[in-house]
């Protein structure tokens, strides 16, 4: 097919087709491991993907630590 053809498609339908890819690839990863394992999974992903966001916008990586984690975990 058309490369062209593909960008007008993405264009026109990109919150469709990322939306069936996830949920493919969610319910994959809940006939693999079940719904538990595949939460936690989720959760990770989440976690990892704000980390290396805040990271990108050059904030410090201490003080994205002491946001995410209760207060006085650091002696």
């Amino acid at each position: 097919m058309d490369v062209k053809l593909f960008e007008e498609l993405w264009q026109q339908h990109s919150g469709k087709i990322s939306g069936v890819i996830i949920g493919l690839i969610v319910g994959m990863l809940i006939i693999a491991f079940g719904f538990f394992r595949t939460l936690f999974i989720l959760l990770c992903a989440v976690i990892g993907y704000i980390i290396g966001k805040r990271i990108d916008e050059k904030e410090d990586l201490m003080d994205v630590i002491d946001k995410l984690l209760p207060p006085g975990y650091r002696r």
